[in-house]
């Protein structure tokens, strides 16, 4: 299927490394250095209970550690190797950068650190559905019968995947744009980005900025560049990615696929680009049932898969088979319950407007229950957009007036319900007060298009207590 790209064998024996932060990155990346005969400073700027003991489990294995200081470069350093939250502004980035000394990521680090007969990196990014689409192509993968695993930015870490005893034939691999930023070498076999839309531009800087990292993705890529033709942002990067001879620009598109395109036909995922004489051929996938759920933003991510996929040499049945077994995390346009006739989903990990926007597309009538915090986003465009499939709207969360300003700007006409309340208490009153606007048929839908650190401790506990709350519901009449 797939070729293989060699690593370069490095000599880390006495070579004296700084990795800046604990944590799921930092911890395995000192460890690994160390193991080479790296002499590894930690540097954290956090000095808590919790980072004191990491610290003391490090240092009993020859590691030192400097907690409370993240900004001084320790005497000496020839590299850095950073975890993916520190922004690139970090006095110590400017300190090393000053000394000339290279600051890598924990992916970088995986990527140097991968023996002679690694196996290639299908590679994903996008402002959403990163996830969903790297879980659906390692099931692809594995449809295929191939050693896989869906790694990276997904919470299986990099370095661990690389220098297990586990060998594998190929890694499908969730990245993100901090990671990407700390990235400079890694070449995919190929790559997708997903989508573009504005977002962590407080470390990024400008959306320019956020955009040029995510197109480091498709650097050296082999075989395919995947990109969205509903999206051209995504094909402007490909155009300016410097890739291997023969590499092809690979579109998904959610309607009738042009020749190096997939796409839909009469309900059927096809592909026009991996076929034989694709200017007149297509070869069927999957059916549109296959992917569950099938709201459009999903149907996308199974097509970007099934490229990256059919890049990799896989068959078509394997798509179909890998999609058939494919369920997403919880939390993402999650069927919770029906009651009375409305039907009730949780797509909590819906945190930002382009999130929110494909949740609200897939759905109509919906009561809508929204608000978080906003992290700087402005709603308007995503109300515009959605305003003629609102029954209601039921709000909470600190930033709630920005989306209540924004429905009585373009929905005026639609019912809202603003609770001015922030305690977790409140997931229970918004779910009554969507059951009292909804009427049979409706679909009452959580997509906050928000964070939600103001009331819940990450967005799992948030789709949690809705579906507790729906729950109640359905058990007792009442939430």
């Amino acid at each position: 299927m797939g070729s293989r790209q060699v690593s370069e064998e490095l000599d880390w024996q006495g070579k004296r490394v700084t990795v800046a932060g604990l944590g799921v990155s930092g911890i395995p990346a000192a460890r690994a250095l160390a193991a080479r005969g790296a002499v590894v400073t930690v540097v954290n700027d956090g000095d808590d209970e919790r980072s004191r003991t990491q610290a003391a489990a490090l240092e009993g294995e020859g590691i030192t550690v400097r907690l409370g200081d993240g900004a001084t470069l320790p005497a000496g350093t020839e590299l850095v190797v950073t975890t993916p939250g520190w922004q690139p502004d970090k006095p110590l980035f400017t300190a090393a950068a000053e000394a000339g000394v290279e600051i890598w990521g924990d992916v970088e680090l995986a990527w140097r650190l991968r023996g002679p007969d690694a196996a290639p990196w299908l590679a994903i990014t996008g402002t959403n559905g990163k996830t969903t689409t790297t879980r659906m192509l390692a099931s692809i993968l594995e449809a295929a019968g191939l050693r896989t695993a869906a790694v990276g930015n997904i919470g299986v870490s990099l370095l661990d995947a690389v220098l297990g005893d586990e060998p594998y034939d190929v890694l499908a691999v969730e990245l993100s744009s901090y990671q990407l930023h700390w990235a400079p070498s890694v070449r995919a076999h190929s790559a997708a980005v997903l989508n573009l839309a504005p977002d962590h531009l407080d470390w990024h800087g400008s959306m320019e900025a956020y955009a040029a990292d995510k197109g480091r993705i498709y650097e050296g890529n082999q075989v395919a560049c995947v990109y969205n033709v509903a999206d051209p942002a995504t094909e402007d990067l490909v155009r300016e990615a410097d890739v291997e001879e023969g590499c092809r620009a690979i579109g998904f598109t959610l309607g009738t696929p042009g020749p190096s395109q997939l796409g839909v036909v009469e309900g059927i995922l096809v592909d026009r680009a991996f076929v034989e004489n694709r200017q007149k051929n297509a070869q069927g996938l999957a059916e549109v049932a296959d992917v569950q759920p099938p709201a459009p933003h999903n149907i996308a991510n199974a097509l970007a898969a099934a490229a990256l996929a059919r890049a990799f040499g896989v068959d078509a049945k394997a798509v179909r088979d890998g999609l058939r077994a494919f369920r997403p995390d919880p939390h993402r346009i999650e069927l919770v319950e029906e009651v009375e006739g409305v039907t009730y989903v949780d797509d909590s990990k819906a945190t930002n407007t382009h999130a929110a926007e494909a949740s609200l597309a897939a759905y109509d009538p919906i009561v809508w229950i929204a608000g978080g915090l906003a992290k700087g986003a402005t709603f308007d465009e995503l109300v515009e957009k959605s305003a003629k499939r609102l029954r209601g709207a039921v709000l909470i969360g600190a930033d709630r007036a920005l989306i209540r300003d924004a429905l009585a700007r373009h929905a005026p006409e639609v019912p809202v319900v603003d609770l001015d309340r922030t305690d977790t208490g409140a997931m229970s009153e918004a779910v009554r007060e969507a059951a009292r606007l909804a009427r049979p048929g409706d679909t009452v839908l959580l997509a906050p298009a928000c964070a939600s650190m103001d009331m819940f401790t990450n967005y799992n506990k948030r789709g949690e207590a809705f579906a507790d709350a729906v729950r109640a519901l359905a058990a007792t009449g009442d939430a």
